[in-house]
């Protein structure tokens, strides 16, 4: 990406952003955050990631919540860009932060296996029953 659309991309999260937040009014959205925006280097497409915490049906109805709101993002986007044209938008799920979390889950439970390992090997007989 070319520096220009990175800083039009930046421009874009923060715009979009904003105009969920304070401009939309659907329920579905709820609490989502933008987390990247990927524009083509000629402006004229731009990917939205968003996510959401939460349950399938939660990130479902977000989905929907944007794609009927689609239109309106748009018209919102082009009044507040300062270029020739207002770049086509679609909306990505970005389950990013899903699979962080779950990648912290398993680090956390191969650290507690590690360290019982650990003990087990330093006190062998603890285990043993006496016969």
């Amino acid at each position: 990406m070319s520096l220009r659309a990175e800083k039009v991309a930046q421009f874009i999260k923060e715009t979009v952003s904003e105009i969920l937040h304070d401009r939309i009014k659907d329920p579905r959205i709820g609490f989502l955050t933008i987390t990247r925006v990927e524009l083509t280097d000629d402006l004229r497409f731009a990917r939205i990631f968003y996510s959401v915490l939460g349950s399938e049906e939660q990130k479902a109805q977000a989905r929907q919540g944007l794609n009927s709101s689609l239109k309106f993002v748009k018209k919102l986007l082009g009044e507040c860009l300062k270029i020739r044209y207002t770049p086509d938008i679609a909306f990505k799920f970005d389950d990013g932060a899903e699979q962080a979390l779950r990648m912290e889950e398993l680090f956390t439970r191969i650290e507690q296996e590690r360290k019982a390992k650990e003990r087990e090997a330093d006190d062998p007989g603890k285990d043993r029953s006496d016969d």
